[in-house]
């Protein structure tokens, strides 16, 4: 199969009800004699919130730098977006621009400031709008990222484990925000993340990538993200971290 970049592979979906954020078909992508990713295939449609775990060095960030246009792929298809939102585990925020211009990135001053003043709004800054950075604590600094993220109004938004470095009241805020955010503005959601049970809160369906493919893919029962004693959460739980081979399956 011919080599190409991601941006070559990237098509458009016409709009509809049941539209797909994105589909990847036999995805190929390999570092020098190293096969990271063989044969995968995705499928998210717009309003599912998809969470992706495996072990270190399976392939989740490559799977996530070459859906979002950043590193090439060597085989395979992705139709989606050519550049969708993506929210790293660092901010990266402009340090020299105030908070409604780092949202606003790209838009010129008379649409993006009150976009941006909007979407700071959504998440809680909006009296903030003309701040800077450095004075914002961690967990202020990703809700800015997640503006500038979702001030586009994305068909696909790519989360890198962006609540990994915050403290645990910080990361339950976080999640209670996304949650809300997301239902209102519906993008198809790929979250990579190390946390089972972050996982099981949020995302409609869960994957487990193993040696460059996805191995499983199972489906959360809302009684199962509502409640983490519920069985189905701890039978998920359960199944999730035996394939991680966090714990014995027997």
């Amino acid at each position: 199969m011919m080599s190409a970049t991601s941006q070559d592979v990237h098509t458009m979906h016409p709009a509809g009800i049941d539209e797909l954020a994105v589909q990847v078909v036999g995805l190929k992508r390999r570092y020098g004699q190293r096969t990271v990713i063989q044969g995968l295939n995705l499928r998210i449609r717009r309003g599912e919130f998809v969470a992706l775990l495996g072990e270190s060095g399976c392939g989740k960030t490559t799977l996530l730098r070459a859906l979002a246009g950043l590193d090439a792929i060597d085989g395979g298809r992705i139709d989606g977006p050519a550049q969708p939102a993506v929210v790293f585990q660092e901010p990266r925020l402009i340090p020299w621009d105030s908070l409604w211009r780092n949202v606003a990135l790209g838009f010129d001053d008379k649409i993006g400031k009150p976009l941006a003043q909007a979407a700071l709004e959504e998440v809680g800054l909006g009296t903030r709008i003309d701040d800077w950075p450095r004075n914002l604590s961690g967990g202020q600094a990703q809700r800015v990222a997640l503006a500038r993220a979702l001030v586009r109004e994305p068909r696909l938004l790519l989360l890198d484990e962006p609540f990994a470095a915050l403290d645990a009241l910080t990361r339950i805020r976080m999640h209670a925000l996304v949650r809300q955010l997301l239902a209102r503005h519906r993008p198809g959601v790929l979250l990579v993340t190390h946390d089972v049970d972050e996982a099981i809160l949020l995302a409609d369906r869960i994957l487990v990538m193993r040696d460059g493919a996805i191995a499983s893919d199972y489906h959360v029962l809302p009684e199962a993200a509502h409640d983490r004693a519920h069985p189905a959460a701890e039978e998920l739980r359960a199944r999730l971290l035996a394939e991680l081979g966090v714990v014995s399956s027997d």
